[in-house]
Parts: structure tokens; sequence; C-alpha cells
């Protein structure tokens, strides 16, 4: 288990994301996942050892299941043309070979059931990202009505605004909003219930779209995966309370609730054990969904 903190190709200079690094190849990029976990919209300082290659291998397998156009090409790093030095099998496994896209300014989430920031607005207003809900609802419950789209903008340098569909209108213009929207409700549908067989409960998540030269849209980035989506055990699942996770809850309830982290300063160091529990839960994720053993534990 050795963590991949930083990708390097010879001669070349990646776009970076908060985890994810970009290299150019023309017609052509490679999407490559490092082993950096984020929360709260920070980069923490401690790696999930091989948390990247779970992302890139469950994405991968939700793009061969989706019936969706999607911006993947390959797993084989090799058919890019790499420089002479280059680490391949540093790459592999955590590596995809995707179309070069426009991507949309937005981030299209949808949510299921009353969980984190939802919930947290829904006990003060009775909404949630501005949506009114029926009255008396309790925490982790499945909202009436069947998922609800939230979008939100995708933000830099500080946190990602929960905005309207209004306001969501007015930036990518109403037709490809309502667009978005169908399609990211139809994913999300279409995945919950193959996750439910699997006995994953996925209670939300975020979706990226882009699009080609033409105006075809895709779906791209990562898509269901325990990094943009709250898994929680279909078995396990009981309305009323927090739900055992399968993504990085315990990192979010470790910030919140031992390292009392402010959210605004430096996060601090995660402890060995929120790290083997996490890494443990992000396979098992996998694991279950895929019917795969992963090829690196």
């Amino acid at each position: 288990m050795n963590p991949l903190v930083d990708s390097y190709i010879p001669g070349m200079q990646p776009r970076r994301g908060k985890v994810r690094h970009m290299y150019d190849f023309g017609d052509r990029l490679l999407m490559v996942a490092t082993d950096q976990i984020s929360a709260f919209d920070w980069v923490l300082p401690t790696l999930i050892p091989d948390k990247g290659r779970v992302l890139t291998q469950m994405s991968a397998m939700w793009f061969g299941t989706l019936n969706t156009p999607n911006h993947m090409i390959s797993m084989h790093v090799e058919d890019l043309p790499l420089p002479t030095g280059t680490n391949i099998e540093a790459l592999r496994g955590r590596s995809m070979v995707v179309c070069k896209l426009n991507p949309f300014p937005v981030e299209c989430v949808v949510r299921n059931d009353l969980s984190g920031s939802g919930w947290k607005e829904y006990k003060e207003f009775g909404t949630v990202c501005g949506i009114k809900l029926p009255d008396g609802l309790i925490e982790s419950q499945e909202i009436p009505g069947g998922p609800i789209f939230t979008p939100a903008t995708k933000e830099k340098t500080a946190h990602d605004i929960n905005i309207s569909f209004e306001r969501m209108c007015e930036i990518v213009g109403k037709r490809t909003a309502e667009e978005l929207r169908r399609r990211s409700l139809s994913i999300f549908v279409h995945g919950n219930e193959y996750a439910r067989r699997k006995g994953i409960r996925i209670a939300d998540t975020k979706f990226e779209f882009g699009t080609d030269q033409d105006g075809n849209i895709f779906l791209i980035d990562e898509v269901l995966t325990p990094d943009s989506s709250r898994f929680w055990p279909e078995d396990c699942y009981r309305p009323g309370g927090p739900q055992i996770s399968f993504d990085k809850q315990f990192v979010r309830d470790w910030l919140e609730n031992e390292a009392k982290w402010d959210k605004n300063s430096p996060p601090p160091e995660l402890p060995p054990m929120i790290v083997l529990k996490t890494r443990e839960k992000y396979i098992e994720a996998y694991e279950r969904l895929s019917t795969l053993q992963f090829p690196w534990a």
C-alpha cells in the first residue's frame, strides 16, 4: 500500500483538482486519481492508500453499467503516447483515458434521503436547498415524492455554493438546465436501484456533465463513488439518526466530533485507525457493487 500524493509524467504539467490530476493529450485527457481525500471542501493532509484506485475502478464500473453517454475511452494508460520514463505502474488502476470536453460550471446534486447539510437546513427552515419539504421528517428519512435535484456552483478556492434551479437556468440556460436535471434524476434512480440490489443505499450524490464541440452532453468526472455520494448498507438502514456508512463519513465524523475542527483553519492529520477503516469501507463498497475482488486488496 504505497499511497500516491502526486502524479508525475516526464515533461508534462497536469491541471490539478482537489484530488485528481488531468494530463492533456490533445483530444484526450488522462485523468489520474491520487490517494488524497477531501472533506468539507478541504484537502486533508493524510492519504487513504488505494483510494484513487477504488474511485477509478468504481467509476469505470458505473460507466459500463449506466445507459448514458460518458467521457470514458479506456482504462489503459498505454493507449496514450506516454513520454519515455513514465512510471506506468504508479498510474495503473487509478487512471482513465477520457474525451476532452467542456464541463458545465455547476454540480448536479441529487438527494434521496435527508442527511448532511440537507438535514441541517431542514431542521432550521423546513427546506433543502430552498425546496420546501413536508413537516415532521426525521434524519435519514427518504424524501417524500422521490429524489430531488439541488444544484450547486463549482468553486475552485472556496466552498461549493448551493443554488436554486432558477439560478442554474441563468448560468447554463433553461433548456440545458432542464436536460441536466432530467439526466441526473434518471441516472440516480437507475444507479440506486442497481446498488440496492447489491445491498447499498445511495442517500445522495453529485454528477458532473460536459459537452463536445457539437453540443452533445456527456457524464464526466467520477460517478456514484464513496467520494461523490453517501453509501449506506441497506440492511442497517434505520431512519431517525446518522447511518452506518461506506463512504468518507468516518472522516467527517472524526473531524467534527473528535478533532472538533472548525472547518476554517487547515485540517488535522487523520489517526491511523480512521485511515484503515475508511480504506476498508471504500474497498467493501467496490466489491459489493462490482461483485469483483479489489485487485490491490
